[in-house]
């Protein structure tokens, strides 16, 4: 062996101070053997330093490493290792070195090895199931497992039973979580991949993790992704267990095998191995039998023997065992069992109940739908807590079962995107019933603010779907909504609050990813959101292509209207403004209407109604009903509210607003009615007057003056009959208002009316209203007593009430002379005469000096004898009368003894005697009665006998004060006249009534003796926080006996410590039980109190509390929340009831702990006066806001507080959620996704600081940003949401800034960048192409008008609808506006030609106006029905077209002229310009030039050949045509000129002009004249000429009205033998197609009715189930695209589709296209992954049409023959040809077989034979096995071609067609044969009759004009001869000669 430079080791370690530099990477903690380090010999005599692997030898502390050199000799290096601290490891790269700090000669490379530290897997569950959304996440724990127990039973058959079970008790060992399922198990290799961390499913085939089972295979999809295939990253399970405790323990059986597979991960193991520095990832897996515990040997796993035991008979398990429970999640599973199970059965919803979820209303369950899942959920406690079970089916108020079970309808749709993602999802409304949302509430979700006084909206900020994956719950995923369900942004059809009513749900695949804790989707939203996401419907299972949009308004009108339960409001009468709401902004609008419908009930103004839930109860008449907002006509709404008078009006006089969901809807109008009238009976209804005395004045009465009147007592009586002294209270709690009598006596004297007594009473207790005598009744008359009831407001004493006069009472009565009192004597003549009787005159006076009108005789008359004795008649009787004596005695009629028992009254009778026994009456008799002997007590009573002379006194009520005995009391009556009283003695008894209540304590209820006895009012000390028990209370009546207790009783004792008190124990005398105060210091006052009617006794007692010996320790706060960073500003006391075991030094053994507490800052004080322990400076470290919980130790007492920890200052914004990052918003469109910014302190915490104010600012000014709010205060969780409407800009980038304020000083927000980018769908400008060379001749053709749309972004915009482009045309030019003015031709487009642009506009064919001049064209877009886009405004000359005449412009009159030799008379044109014109009479021939030749000819019909001759005896005449128009001067005709007189001639104007010739001739221009020899007749016939000429355009105007009304009879006709040819054609057409043509008669009898069943029946055909092919097209409609092969053809019979579909499996999702550009676009859209077909490259299929060598079986037909094409069908055969070929369809195997055996033997290729059965022959003769057998048709998921339509359908369709024609047919027939009939009706008019017969007269008359013109006359009428032509007259006048001098030059 060579040694290295050939000295020794040990030298070379001595002498040149060899070093070694040892790595110190390597694998961490291994403990196997090492072989082989990497050495670098980097000495300076070593030029290479090369990498050499070395194997090494230990020798003692020395190594030996053994390697290689450059030319293959071997080295041996000898190295002392004991100054190196670790030991050498496998791996390691060693350095040798001259010295310690010497410089490396070249880079070396150090081998490293580096795993991750054990705590990336015990750690894992802490920050992946941290409670980020504000609730603990142990069930997402839990639910790891439970997804890893469902993908383990997924292929069970039977029932797969999940058990999950908490045992917490301790006696059986410490805490452990087991979760068990009866699935398939794992064998030691899946045991040992599953222990892999992120280890998935995906990763489980390559390299060393390779399982003993075949590969992943992802599973078909199944409705709702309920495929259990939700164990997926490998992550889960791991993280799930280490944070639900700290270690587990897998135990397993997979099926088939004996032995069952342990292996125990923990934490514990992890710091082992690492100390020791083991290999930390290494372990070992445990095989034993079943039900062999022996291994457990640890005392605190015990409970492993039962769960062991329990392996017998199990086929396959699996069992995870959690143990180390965390505290905290031992108290969570424990205090909230219910929650966290109820979020469980959320989770797994679908997986527990099926398809259509827990549904307890349905009636019966479907058995594909019911799941075969089974969730048991134990808690076992310690004995004798009682162990808790819950299934998680049996949860019912979980939120998926409050969602079905509340919906009453549901909207099933369907979404794919564009990486086969498939979302299924379901939307469920919940309607609105009578007076509640039945949206249903999270039962432990924190209620939400509702700011809205108006609107309850049912579903508020809450997103509308979950989401859920593979059918479990994400639950931090929502989904907020759809474009096509959003919250509308106008008003429609459907009330915006029912969009508030839904729920949903969406079905996810796995497509979609999501976190590997399984809390959130990774892009969910953004993919749905996504433009090419297809949204279709399901109906029926059955997916249709509809307008997703459209179906949804559709469902959600159709709910409302079929499910809402809603007011709805009528008679609308105004909008009004309410001041009597409290919030400015809600004061208006709000509409009135006069009644509503409501529950099926009707409630109009005037009605009565009762209010529910009101404080108080009330009932009143309706005024009208509220809603908030704009509204006219009738409306419906989910509430609003009502203004009732409050009934009865006379009481309440008030008017209340109330919701009108507090209207009671179940009371009737007659109880309503009954409780008003019962209301009213206690108003105030009559006086009830009773006169005390016994001396009633009646009305009328007729009293002596000086009569007493009274005294008076009066009631107030309602009419209930009851007395009341007040008016009763419209409210509790209120005072009520007092009534008074008012009592006036007036006296009717001859002066007028005097009142003579006025006194007000106010009510008494005892005596209600009283008057005292009135004695001042003196004055003669008449006399009314008025008793008024009055009402004392504000002193005003008024008498009406509400409207109604309040009780009142009258009496008249009269006023006479009383009885003689004295007399007067009158004069008396004193001269007397002896004899003769005189008259002395006596006028009787009564006490007032009232002379008596008459003396009246004694009623009761006597005998009265006188005899005289000694005279003859010695005797006379006379009759006298007898009255009673004056007053002698006094009688009472009442003996002795009187008993009167305590506290009652007593009555006697009383009369006046006079001497003789007489009742006898005096005036002022009064009778009066005094007690004596009653202490405190001088009460006297009276009663006046003035008129009767008797009477009865009443006594008050005779009350002694603890009355213990019999007490005797004297009363004394007594009259003024006499002066012995009368006496009686009363003896007053104790009375039975209750006068003493007694509280005691009684320990045993059999016991006769009290413990205790409670004194009134005494204090009594009581050990603090006791009860004072066995309480019991007596009653003694005034003798002091007990009085026996009853219910009746017991319902009059009350206690004022407890509110409910038992009547059953109050009658047997107990009382509740008192609670004494827990702190000394309070002390409480406790009565019991018995009250009846005049009877209240009450005793009292005052528990004071004492202090007990210390029990417990208490801690309060002063502050409960403290921010994070700052300390506490109260204080904390310690303290319980003062004892004297508290001293100071108390403060040293207490301790306060919580978790992030900073203790250095605390501080602990004794308070010596309170004998408690103060501690401050309580401050908590920085971390996460929350609830902290104080725990306080002192010596064996502990306490506990809870401090809420918030967030610091706020210090920081930041964008939470908004829209994606790079943000590009079109021009002038808005932001749908809202920013949401959140506030944190400086460590990241969120702060609902709502002081903080954020603003939304712009970069720069040139971006107009438009939001409901641009700066706002955050919410109460920390937030602000701000939302851009609309943003606008020139393109480029800008930046959205988001700013805080907080106490005027800033916080830094975030800056959103936004690119403004131009609309492509935006219409910005029209772009119009033409010729603009092109002439425009007066009627002639446009040129093409091409008119492109011009986005935003300069693209064209295509697609765009031809019947909102239109083209304006007018006169003139442009007035400077940009409108067209408003009589513009409106023109419209033309179908675009196949040379022309598809994407624009073309305007084809339009005639030029036939008027020369400028015109204005102007092109305009209908954007939408206010907007408009407009082009430019384009200006056309348009130019006379080609001449073809010569006219002039106007028509001149005919000219008459007189052969004779005055120049005048001979003028044929005086001056006329005749113009070359085109047909439309524009001049034309501008440029052209020539002659006009006038001739002179015959008019039509004459024969004579002498005609007129222009002057100079000439026959023609030319005149220059220069620009196309010629000036026509001075024509005459000669004098002397040849003609027939009184004939009529023509002149014909020629043109003739250089290139117009016989093929194109100019027109001649003709004007007739009158040729006449005589002047006269030249007069004559020239008057009649221009009588001609008006009667001729009178008569031409009649011809041609009559003309058109021929013509249009004519068409008229010709229409109604055309329409009812039509008829009679379609009828028959019908009665073929077996429609009986008889009953349609009619177009509403028969034909309407007809059409809508037929209608009827195709819709329903239409929308039965059929099948369909369920694959997404997304590509179908975009330019020449034709679609998927699947949805271009469809296929009648199911088998035909089923072959056909599976014989192309490989094609059938292929997109055929137009052009190989667009299969292009779509090949790199998808990045190749989508196959395409181009037809421009399939060639045609070459079809063989042989000759048939034999007769074939199995009815056998080519399979592209059995497609139908919807659409395209002459590029479908293409496709299809090419796809199928010759492909021939049979009905089963063997004629397949004999086909083609007949076909071979033909020798001809035979091509793929395909059977009804699914059968495939291939071209080769193949057949057989699963390649060659089509699955059922629900296997291939939809990838099958669809349905048509059925023949029925055509059929309908076909003879609904029909109908509609007949139907159209018939309304024509009828409505020409009405326009014909009236026409002639119109004819036949009597206007009509008159208008031809004024033509005919007037033709009459021309004809006779004519006529004269035409006769020659024969007087007058000469003819000239041609050579007689042109002799002078020999006189030329002045005027000729200048002519003539004129027209020669």
């Amino acid at each position: 062996m060579a040694e290295s430079e050939g000295v020794t080791t040990s030298a070379v370690a001595n002498s040149n101070r060899t070093h070694i530099s040892q790595s110190k990477n390597g694998v961490n903690g291994s403990d196997k053997p090492h072989k082989s380090v990497v050495i670098f010999d980097c000495r300076p005599e070593r030029h290479d330093a090369m990498e050499r692997l070395a194997s090494y030898q230990a020798l003692g502390h020395k190594y030996a490493f053994y390697t290689r050199g450059i030319r293959g000799e071997r080295l041996r290096y000898v190295v002392d290792m004991s100054s190196l601290s670790e030991n050498l490891q496998q791996g390691n790269t060693l350095h040798l070195l001259q010295t310690e700090d010497q410089i490396l000669p070249v880079a070396t490379k150090e081998h490293i090895v580096f795993l991750p530290h054990y705590d990336t897997l015990v750690q894992s569950g802490m920050y992946e199931y941290y409670a980020s959304e504000g609730q603990n996440s142990l069930p997402y724990a839990f639910a790891e497992l439970i997804d890893n127990a469902l993908s383990a039973t997924s292929h069970n058959t039977g029932v797969r039973t999940i058990d999950i079970r908490l045992l917490f008790d301790e006696s059986l060992g410490k805490h452990a979580v087991v979760i068990m399922d009866n699935g398939c198990g794992m064998t030691s290799k899946q045991l040992n991949n599953w222990a892999v961390y992120r280890l998935s499913k995906f990763s489980r085939e390559s390299g060393m993790f390779s399982s003993d089972h075949a590969g992943y295979v992802r599973p078909d999809p199944v409705a709702r992704s309920l495929n259990s295939d939700i164990s997926y990253f490998g992550v889960g399970g791991k993280q799930a267990v280490f944070y639900i405790g700290q270690s587990t323990r897998m135990i397993t059986k997979p099926a088939g095998s004996p032995d069952v597979h342990e292996l125990i991960i923990s934490k514990e193991e992890f710091e082992r191995k690492e100390r020791n520095k083991e290999d930390i990832y290494s372990g070992f897996i445990r095989n034993r039998k079943m039900a062999d515990s022996s291994h457990v040997r640890d005392d605190e796993e015990r409970f492993l023997h039962g769960l062991i035991a329990e392996e017998v008979g199990k086929d396959s398990f699996t069992a995870v065992v959690v143990t180390g429970i965390q505290p905290e999640h031992v108290t969570f599973l424990k205090q909230d069992f219910h929650l966290w199970t109820r979020e469980l059965a959320h989770l797994y919803h679908y997986y527990i109940h099926g398809l259509n979820g827990n549904d307890m209303k349905a009636s019966y369950r479907n058995s594909d739908c019911v799941s075969n899942i089974d969730i048991q959920i134990s808690l076992l406690e310690k004995f004798p807590k009682i162990p808790r079970m819950v299934n998680l089916r049996e949860i019912d108020n979980d939120m998926q079962t409050l969602y079905i079970n509340t919906s009453a309808d549901t909207f099933e749709f369907k979404a794919c995107t564009d990486v086969d993602g498939i979302v299924e999802g379901i939307l469920r409304y919940h309607p609105f019933l009578y007076d509640r949302e039945t949206y249903p509430e999270d039962p432990y979700a924190i209620p939400e603010d509702d700011d809205s006084i108006v609107l309850n909206q049912a579903r508020g900020k809450r997103p509308i779907f979950e989401c859920f994956w593979n059918g479990r719950l994400i639950p931090y995923t929502t989904v907020s909504e759809f474009d096509w369900c959003a919250w509308p942004k106008k008003t429609g059809t459907v009330p915006a609050e029912c969009y508030s009513r839904f729920s949903g749900v969406l079905f996810t695949n796995d497509r979609f990813q999501v976190s590997t804790n399984k809390l959130t989707f990774m892009d969910l939203e953004l993919q749905l959101k996504n433009k090419e996401t297809l949204f279709t419907r399901i109906v029926n299972g059955q997916e249709q292509r509809v307008k997703i949009h459209k179906e949804f308004h559709q469902w959600l009108k159709t709910c409302h209207e079929k499910w809402d339960k809603q007011v709805k409001f009528r008679g609308f009468k105004r909008t009004i403004t309410r001041t009597d709401v409290t919030t400015k902004k809600m004061q208006s609008p709000w509409a009135t209407f006069s009644s509503i419908e409501w529950d099926g009930r009707a409630y109009k103004a005037g009605q009565y109604v009762k209010s529910q839930k009101t404080q108080p109860i009330f009932f009143g008449s309706v005024i009208q009903f509220l809603l908030y907002g704009d509204h006219e006509g009738d409306v419906y709404a989910t509430g609003g509210q009502v203004q009732v008078a409050m009934e009865p009006k006379a009481l309440y006089d008030d008017i209340k607003t109330i919701p009108i969901s507090k209207i009671d809807r179940v009371i009737t109008n007659a109880a309503i009615k009954k409780s008003i009238d019962d209301e009213l009976a206690k108003l105030p209804d009559k006086l009830k007057v009773t006169w005390p005395e016994g001396n009633p004045w009646t009305q009328n009465d007729v009293r002596p003056a000086g009569t007493p009147l009274g005294p008076l007592h009066v009631e107030i009586l309602n009419k209930k009959g009851e007395s009341i002294s007040r008016i009763p209270s419209a409210m509790q709690n209120t005072t009520r208002k007092a009534l008074s009598i008012e009592l006036k006596v007036v006296w009717h004297s001859p002066n007028g009316d005097v009142e003579t007594n006025s006194h007000i009473a106010a009510h008494s207790a005892k005596w209600a209203f009283w008057f005292r005598t009135m004695e001042n009744l003196n004055k003669l008359g008449k006399y009314t007593l008025h008793l008024n009831t009055i009402l004392n407001v504000n002193e005003s004493n008024a008498t009406v009430w509400a409207g109604n006069r309040l009780p009142n009472h009258t009496l008249d009565f009269s006023i006479t002379e009383g009885s003689a009192e004295r007399f007067v004597v009158g004069t008396v003549n004193t001269l007397l005469h002896v004899g003769v009787p005189f008259h002395i005159p006596l006028e009787l006076l009564d006490e007032y000096g009232h002379p008596l009108s008459q003396i009246t005789s004694p009623s009761n008359t006597h005998d009265l004898k006188v005899v005289l004795p000694g005279l003859k008649q010695d005797s006379q009787t006379l009759k006298i009368s007898l009255l009673p004596g004056n007053p002698d005695s006094l009688k009472v009629k009442q003996e002795d003894p009187i008993t009167v028992e305590n506290g009652t009254s007593v009555s006697f009778d009383v009369e006046v005697h006079d001497v003789a026994g007489n009742v006898t009456a005096h005036p002022k008799l009064i009778i009066s009665c005094q007690l004596q002997g009653i202490p405190g007590s001088t009460s006297m009573v009276a009663v006046d006998c003035s008129n009767t002379g008797a009477g009865t006194l009443v006594l008050k009520p005779i009350t002694f004060k603890n009355i213990a005995g019999d007490q005797t009391v004297k009363a004394t009556f007594d009259i003024p006249v006499s002066n012995s009283p009368v006496q009686r003695d009363l003896r007053v008894v104790p009375s039975t009534r209750v006068s003493r209540l007694e509280v005691y304590s009684q320990e045993d209820e059999d016991s006769l003796v009290d413990s205790m006895v409670l004194r009134d009012k005494e204090k009594i000390d009581w050990t603090a926080g006791d009860l004072l028990e066995n309480l019991h209370y007596r009653l003694y009546d005034e003798r002091g006996r007990v009085v026996p207790l009853s219910e009746e009783m017991a319902r009059r004792i009350k206690v004022n410590w407890a509110a409910d008190v038992s009547v059953e124990e109050l009658a047997q005398g107990k009382l509740p039980n008192v609670p004494v105060p827990t702190l000394v210091k309070e002390e409480h006052f406790y009565q019991v109190s018995y009250m009846e009617e005049l009877v209240s006794v009450d005793t009292s007692f005052t528990i004071v509390p004492r202090p007990d010996e210390p029990k417990h320790m208490k801690a309060t706060l002063s502050e409960s929340t403290v921010r994070m960073g700052e300390v506490l500003s109260g204080k904390i006391y310690q303290y319980g009831n003062k004892t004297q075991m508290l001293t100071a030094t108390c403060v040293d053994s207490l301790a306060v702990d919580a978790e992030g507490l900073d203790k250095a800052s605390l501080v602990f004080t004794w308070q010596e006066s309170t004998h408690s322990m103060l501690v401050t400076g309580v401050r908590f470290n920085p971390g996460f806001p929350g609830i902290r919980e104080l725990n306080f130790t002192w010596r064996d007492f502990a306490e506990h507080v809870t401090i809420k920890l918030t967030a610091g200052v706020p210090a920081q914004l930041k964008l939470v959620d908004g829209p994606q990052e790079p943000l590009q918003v079109l021009n002038e469109q808005g932001i749908q996704t809202p920013f949401l910014l959140q506030l944190f302190d400086e460590w990241g915490n969120p702060s609902p600081d709502q002081r903080v104010v954020v603003t939304l600012k712009t970069s720069t000014p040139a971006l107009k940003v438009k939001s409901p709010v641009n700066s706002q205060p955050i919410d109460k969780d920390g937030k602000a949401s701000f939302v851009v409407d609309h943003v606008s800009g020139p393109k480029g980038e800008y930046a959205l800034e988001f700013r805080g304020s907080f106490n005027k000083k800033p916080i830094h927000g975030p800056a959103v960048k936004l690119t403004i980018i131009p609309d492509p769908n935006k219409p910005v400008k029209l772009v119009v192409e033409y010729n603009t060379n092109s002439v425009f001749p007066a009627g002639g053709t446009l040129t093409v008008f091409s008119v492109s749309v011009v986005s935003e972004e300069g693209s064209t915009i295509k697609n765009l609808n031809p019947a909102n482009m239109s083209m304006l045309l007018w006169k003139g030019e442009p007035s400077g506006t940009s409108r067209p003015p408003s009589g513009a031709a409106q023109l419209k487009c033309s179908k675009p030609m196949e040379d022309e642009k598809a994407n624009s506009f073309h305007f084809r064919d339009k005639v030029i106006p036939d008027h020369v001049g400028k015109y204005t064209i102007q092109f305009v877009l209908c954007v939408d029905k206010t907007k408009g886009l407009w082009s430019h405004q384009y200006v056309i000359n348009v130019v006379p077209n080609d001449p073809v005449k010569l006219a002039p412009d106007l028509q001149p009159p005919t000219p008459v002229v007189v052969n004779n030799n005055v120049l005048d008379s001979r003028t044929l044109v005086e001056d006329m310009s005749l113009k070359l014109m085109d047909m439309y009479n524009n001049s034309a021939g501008l440029e052209l030039s020539g002659k006009v030749v006038v001739t002179i000819k015959s008019s039509k019909g004459s024969s004579d050949k002498n005609l007129p001759l222009f002057e100079g005896k000439v026959k023609s005449l030319q005149f220059s045509l220069a620009n196309g128009e010629a000036q026509i001067t001075n024509l005459f005709i000669m004098e002397n000129s040849p003609g027939q007189d009184g004939n009529e001639y023509v002149l014909l104007f020629r043109p003739s002009v250089p290139g117009y010739g016989p093929k194109n001739p100019l027109a001649a221009f003709e004007l007739p004249f009158r040729f006449y020899n005589d002047v006269e007749n030249r007069k004559q016939m020239s008057e009649l000429t221009k009588k001609k000429d008006q009667l001729k355009q009178t008569v031409d105007i009649y011809r041609s009205l009559f003309d058109t009304n021929r013509q249009l009879i004519t068409e008229l006709s010709n229409q109604v033998r055309n329409a009812t040819n039509k008829e009679s054609h379609l009828k028959s057409e019908l009665g073929k197609n077996g429609m009986a043509v008889a009953q349609l008669s009619s177009v509403s009898i028969g034909l309407y009715p007809l059409i809508s069943q037929k209608t009827a029946d195709a819709e329903k055909m239409k929308l039965q189930t059929r099948r369909v092919c369920a694959m997404p097209d997304p590509f179908r409609g975009n330019l020449d695209v034709l679609g998927k092969i699947g949805h271009l053809a469809l296929v009648e019979d199911d088998d035909v589709a089923t072959v056909i579909s599976w014989h192309l499996l490989g094609d059938i999702d292929c997109v055929v296209t137009m052009t190989t550009a667009a299969a292009r676009k779509i090949y790199d859209d998808t990045q190749g992954k989508q196959q395409v077909m181009p037809l421009d490259t399939v060639p045609l299929p070459h079809i063989r049409n042989g000759q048939d060598s034999f007769r074939p079986i199995g009815n056998p037909v080519f399979a592209r023959d059995l497609l139908i094409f919807p659409e395209n069908a002459e590029n479908c055969h293409i496709v299809f040809g090419n796809l199928l070929g010759d492909t021939i369809l049979t009905d089963d195997l063997d004629s397949a077989n004999h086909y083609r055996k007949g076909v071979v033997q033909s020798k001809v290729p035979c091509p793929t034979l395909l059977t009804r059965q699914g059968d495939r022959i291939r071209s080769n003769g193949k057949f057989g096995g699963l390649q060659n057998k089509a699955p059922p048709i629900e296997r291939l998921r939809g990838q099958v071609f669809g349905a048509p339509l059925p023949k029925d359908y055509h059929t309908f369709m076909g003879q609904i067609d029909l109908l509609q024609q007949y139907r159209l047919a018939m309304e024509k027939s009828r409505q020409v044969q009405e326009d014909f009939d009236s026409h002639m009706q119109y004819l036949k008019s009597p206007e009509m009759v008159q208008k031809e017969e004024e033509m005919d007269e007037q033709e009459k008359q021309l004809k006779d004009i004519e006529t004269k013109l035409v006769r020659t006359p024969s007087a007058i009428g000469v003819k000239r001869s041609l050579d007689k032509a042109g002799e002078s007259s020999g006189m030329v006048t002045k005027r000729t000669r200048r002519k003539l001098l004129k027209q020669d030059y």
